[in-house]
């Protein structure tokens, strides 16, 4: 029995499919620098973030997998706020409620990404500072 035919979407060439992916998670992530002032925002403070714990001399890991799962979850609420625009093109009560439901997911992140920082960079910090 043969090989099926592949999806309209596969390519028969994995590689050049596995390339063709990755351009187009490029192509999301720099539409969602364009356009979504939080999505900046939260990798400037990634960024700040990272630079702090370097120099304060704290683990990388904690940081990296937080400013992944924030920027991770604001890209996800991104995605639904597109596809709830398309799919419901005026005001709906339950669009409203699966946008405000992503939103709370990024914030959730971002708080937990805050009290972690606290938690790790406070510490060294005010040592630095001679008051510990």
């Amino acid at each position: 029995m043969g090989r099926l035919p592949p999806s309209p979407r596969e390519d028969p060439r994995p590689v050049k499919g596995l390339v063709r992916s990755f351009a187009y998670a490029l192509e999301g992530l720099a539409y969602a620098w364009r356009v979504q002032r939080n999505f900046r925002l939260e990798a400037y403070l990634g960024l700040f973030a990272l630079l702090l714990a370097l120099w304060l001399g704290v683990s990388l890991v904690p940081v990296l997998l937080l400013i992944a799962l924030v920027l991770s979850l604001e890209l996800l609420n991104t995605a639904l706020e597109a596809l709830t625009d398309l799919a419901s093109p005026v005001y709906h009560p339950l669009a409203k409620r699966a946008k405000d439901t992503a939103a709370a997911a990024v914030l959730l992140a971002s708080l937990l990404a805050l009290l972690t920082g606290l938690y790790l960079f406070l510490p060294p910090f005010l040592s630095r500072l001679g008051l510990s």
